[in-house]
């Protein structure tokens, strides 16, 4: 286990506007640390208007060896990617670079594919389904392209997917980028005119709402259907003001933790670590166990009758000690 920053070490940058509420550094740290990874990852906190020169300027540096992305960032460097994986085509949005040998840079996207894992884990049924996600950020065209194209030629995509924004036409433009993608053949992708959950199966915060203290609800949880589960994304506060909400109607509400930890294998595979992403596939719950707060470490494990995770999720069989 490696404890100290050495000269060897490889740097990883997370930059976000703000930065403060970013949980990775403390998940990805932790998993370098347990698994004797010389590496740390750092947040730094860049306006958006700056991203693209400090992109460029800090991977002239040999030592640092990617990049995590936070809010706003994440589809405002795909300009200067030579390549980006199917997912981050499909929503115009990355959450990972790195450097190739010949300088240029790569960008993956794994948000949207570890919700749909995060859903597996959780068994919240999507196949046919109505699907709201409230926020039209990076994160929530991550979801809906993986929902709505990346599931569809599995024959597990949702019905409907629609996004709400209160920005004048930011969800538009959105719906409308994901819905032209050539794949998106079994589910309507559109802008919700309202954050009125009445009527979907499945609704998402994917926007900043609970961050800070005194933000409302993203929606109003009185209108939720009886069967409605409830996804907030949200690293920070949980179990969030929603969470909270939805929970006191006995309705299935499920925080933000999962997401990360089912994605990170994907990032530690995209970086390098192929070791490390099986390592977590097999057992994450030493990031479960880091993250959970207080008030839900009951939740770390699930019952027995539901514990079957996907092969490409992060399971809970703990491994032999390393």
């Amino acid at each position: 286990m490696l404890s100290t920053i050495q000269g060897a070490t490889d740097v990883y940058l997370i930059p976000g506007d703000p930065v403060e509420q970013v949980r990775a550094p403390e998940v990805f740290n932790l998993i370098f640390r347990t698994l004797g990874i010389n590496a740390v990852l750092v947040p730094v906190h860049v306006a958006a208007r700056d991203i693209e020169a400090f992109v460029r300027t800090a991977f002239l540096a040999k030592n640092i060896k990617g990049m995590f992305l936070a809010i706003p960032h994440k589809s405002l460097v795909m300009g200067l990617l030579s390549h980006c994986n199917d997912q981050g085509r499909v929503a115009g949005a990355v959450n990972g670079i790195r450097r190739n040998p010949d300088g240029t840079l790569d960008g993956g996207l794994f948000d949207g594919k570890g919700f749909v894992s995060a859903l597996d884990y959780f068994s919240v049924a999507y196949a046919g389904k109505k699907v709201l996600i409230l926020g039209a950020g990076g994160g929530a065209s991550a979801i809906a392209a993986s929902l709505a194209v990346l599931e569809s030629s599995g024959g597990q995509a949702p019905a409907e997917v629609a996004l709400y924004d209160p920005v004048p036409g930011k969800a538009q433009a959105v719906a409308e980028h994901i819905a032209s993608a050539a794949q998106a053949k079994n589910t309507r992708v559109f802008a919700a005119g309202s954050s009125d959950p009445a009527g979907y199966d499945v609704v998402v915060n994917a926007s900043p709402l609970g961050l800070q203290s005194g933000d409302p609800l993203p929606c109003d949880v009185s209108r939720l259907e009886p069967h409605a589960a409830v996804v907030d994304i949200l690293m920070k506060n949980q179990p969030t003001p929603l969470v909270r909400a939805v929970r006191a109607r006995q309705l299935v509400a499920q925080p933000g933790f999962e997401m990360l930890i089912q994605q990170a294998p994907d990032y530690l595979e995209f970086f390098g670590y192929a070791d490390a992403a099986q390592t977590v596939r097999q057992d994450a719950t030493f990031i479960r166990e880091y993250l959970y707060p207080a008030a839900m470490a009951g939740e770390i494990r699930r019952p027995a009758a539901r514990a079957n995770v996907p092969a490409s999720g992060a399971g809970e069989t703990r491994p032999a000690a390393r």
